[in-house]
């Protein structure tokens, strides 16, 4: 019996591929429902021959109690946008003058979710969430259930591969067609539709909505033997799972912008849809040479697709103040339907703005969506004018009503009060956020419901929350106030990383808070530090340095900080420390099969002897680490006279 379940899950993973993967069916759909139906009942019967890699765990398990947050091994970073030629061309001379005249990859940007697979020794173990870019959520059941996905490949390798979870159009025209019958709210598109179903806690839902998925870069690429990004796309192939196969190689910028124009105009005759092109240097060692800002690679831009414009009618103008006290001008609309979703509410970007193009309320306007996300005012309409009222800025704060002013150098008007309740409140739901210290239950109206009710006037105060400060307040039941405090209560942990975050010194985003949190390991040793320390760690500048520094400084921040402190918040991030200096400030690149080592292995060893691997060779690379079979990274380390060891040589030199 055992036998004819592993063939029957043989076979039908198989299909499973030629199918969703390389879209060429070899056996009838009634034949393929008869084997999944004839497995199924065999391993009801069997349970103890069911595996995490069959076939029938795509029909999605039992329901889960939540999703579980999974921090990334490395972040998942987003990338810079282009919206026309010009940027494209800036963005062409910045990679030409940093290494030279390069290959790009031209790829589709497929508009879903964008996920991490992680596989170990071939199998695949755990799915997240893209989410903030350092943590997302843990969504392995729901991803399984996608069929494009394999739960085994063909090598016992461990690495991570990210790619863009979708749906069809034509599975989210059956989706909406089943909804529609139900009586149920359509989604708005396909995008919507698979990030929804993604998070659903029943995977069999996730299972009857028909996912697919496009793979487009390996985290880890020791495993992988590719030069360039096309190689690594291939090894993908390889190995089993579905990348997108109108990708194409450009000499040239100007090429760029030829398969961006075909795709601007063919992009309806696809299956899926698309929001841009992404642009990828080829070559790794490149990508590797041009490295990351803290935000986003320098090797790689997002081309976005021209935005759909529709007309509607402007009925208010609302004034908000943010947390650094900048005044933020929106437009309230006539709700209308923009690129698929229903828009009520528009971004008038600052108020110099609204006076050069001289937009009034009740003006009739064009707007779009800025790279298909952030609804914005374009342009108005004057033939249609009927308004005579001019619009004026802001002279004072709609929130403290203290003077609002305008800094030299700068385009926002500001509240300078440091009191002003509205930059208070948005202070604290940045803190709880979920980049921050993620604190379940503190959205944004319970935060202005403890502020107005004057039981939080700053985020220390979360700290001194109390069960009978909480149950009188409306909406607040027993289990929602004992869920609110725990969540709370646990935030203490959190490391410095999402502290740093949550205090939301000005430039300090997600990774820069952790580079300095792991260089100093605790709020003392940072508050300690000259400006010239800062500057020394790796991708902080001086914007960023000048700015730590003064809030270090700061009165009221170091009272803040004595605070959170005596709430018991953790003030400290644990320091990676080598567990010897053989190898400091050795950069290593592995290639081709190692005897007694795996791969993942010799990467710990080096790491711990404080070393640093890499995926390509560079001149930058100090020993290349070669196995059989090395193949273009032996080549390349033999041309850059780079030093190269054999697995013996490697094992003596660490034993020293």
């Amino acid at each position: 019996m055992e036998e004819k379940i592993r063939t029957l899950q043989d076979k039908l993973n198989r299909y499973n591929y030629e199918y969703h993967v390389l879209d060429a069916p070899t056996v009838p759909d009634g034949e393929y429902d008869k084997m999944m139906n004839e497995l199924i009942q065999l391993e009801t019967e069997h349970p103890e021959f069911k595996t995490k890699t069959s076939p029938t765990v795509r029909v999605g398990g039992e329901i889960l109690k939540g999703f579980t947050k999974v921090d990334h091994d490395t972040p998942m970073l987003s990338l810079g946008n282009a919206f026309n030629e010009g940027d494209l061309r800036a963005f062409d001379k910045r990679v030409q003058e940093a290494v030279g005249r390069v290959e790009y990859m031209c790829e589709l940007k497929i508009d879903g979710l964008a996920v991490s697979l992680k596989y170990e020794d071939g199998l695949f173990v755990q799915g997240a969430t893209r989410g903030n870019g350092t943590t997302g959520e843990n969504i392995t059941e729901n991803l399984r259930t996608i069929k494009a996905i394999p739960l085994k490949i063909d090598e016992p390798l461990s690495f991570e591969v990210r790619g863009e979870a979708y749906m069809p159009k034509k599975s989210f025209q059956k989706l909406n067609e089943q909804r529609e019958l139900r009586e149920e709210a359509l989604f708005q598109n396909p995008r919507n539709a698979a990030a929804g179903s993604l998070r659903q806690l029943d995977p069999k839902l996730a299972a009857a909505r028909n996912l697919s998925i496009f793979l487009y870069s390996v985290n880890d690429l020791t495993n992988i033997n590719a030069a360039t990004q096309s190689e690594a796309l291939e090894a993908l192939d390889r190995h089993g799972f579905k990348t997108n196969k109108e990708r194409r190689t450009a000499q040239s910028i100007d090429e760029v912008i030829e398969y961006i124009d075909y795709w601007t105009t063919h992009r309806t005759e696809l299956d899926y849809d698309i929001d841009g092109i992404v642009i990828k240097v080829n070559d790794l060692d490149h990508q590797e040479e041009l490295g990351f800002t803290v935000k986003s690679p320098r090797w790689a831009i997002a081309y976005k697709f021209p935005a759909e414009e529709v007309v509607t009618e402007i009925l208010d103008i609302e004034l908000t103040v943010g947390r650094t006290g900048v005044i933020t001008p929106t437009a309230i609309l006539t709700p209308v339907k923009v690129a698929g979703t229903t828009v009520s509410r528009a971004s008038l970007h600052n108020h110099e703005l609204i006076e050069e193009r001289d937009v009034r309320i009740h003006d009739k306007v064009i707007i779009r969506k800025a790279g298909d996300i952030i609804p914005e005012v374009v342009r108005v309409l004057f033939d249609e004018r009927t308004s005579q009222e001019v619009y004026h800025a802001p002279t004072e704060c709609p929130s403290c009503g203290q003077e609002a002013v305008k800094l030299e150098d700068e385009v926002a008007i500001r509240c300078i009060n440091p009191a002003c309740p509205a930059q208070i409140a948005e202070g604290i739901i940045h803190f709880v956020s979920r980049v921050a210290m993620n604190i379940d239950g503190l959205g944004e109206k319970v935060i202005k419901q403890l502020f107005d009710e004057g039981l939080i006037k700053d985020i220390g105060d979360l700290y001194s929350l109390k069960y009978d400060d909480l149950i009188e307040l409306e909406r607040m039941g027993d289990k929602k106030v004992n869920n609110l405090l725990q969540s709370i209560e646990a935030s203490k942990e959190n490391p410095l990383t999402r502290v740093l975050i949550g205090l939301g010194i000005r430039f300090l985003g997600a990774k820069a808070s952790g580079l300095i949190a792991q260089t100093f390991g605790s709020i003392d040793e940072i508050m300690k530090q000259p400006k010239e320390r800062f500057v020394e760690i790796p991708e902080i500048g001086e914007k960023i340095a000048d700015s730590v520094v003064t809030y270090m400084h700061n009165e009221d921040f170091i009272h803040l900080i004595e605070k959170l402190k005596n709430a018991g918040v953790n003030m400290t991030e644990e320091i990676s420390v080598p567990e010897s200096d053989e190898f400091t400030g050795m950069t290593f690149v592995l290639t081709g099969k190692l005897g007694e080592l795996t791969r993942s292995e010799a990467k710990s060893m080096i790491e711990n002897a404080g070393g640093k691997v890499t995926s390509s060779v560079s001149k930058n690379t100090d020993v290349v680490l070669a196995g059989e079979d090395a193949g273009s990274k032996l080549e390349k380390a033999e041309r850059l006279n780079v030093t190269i060891w054999d697995e013996d040589e490697f094992i003596r030199k660490l034993g020293q």
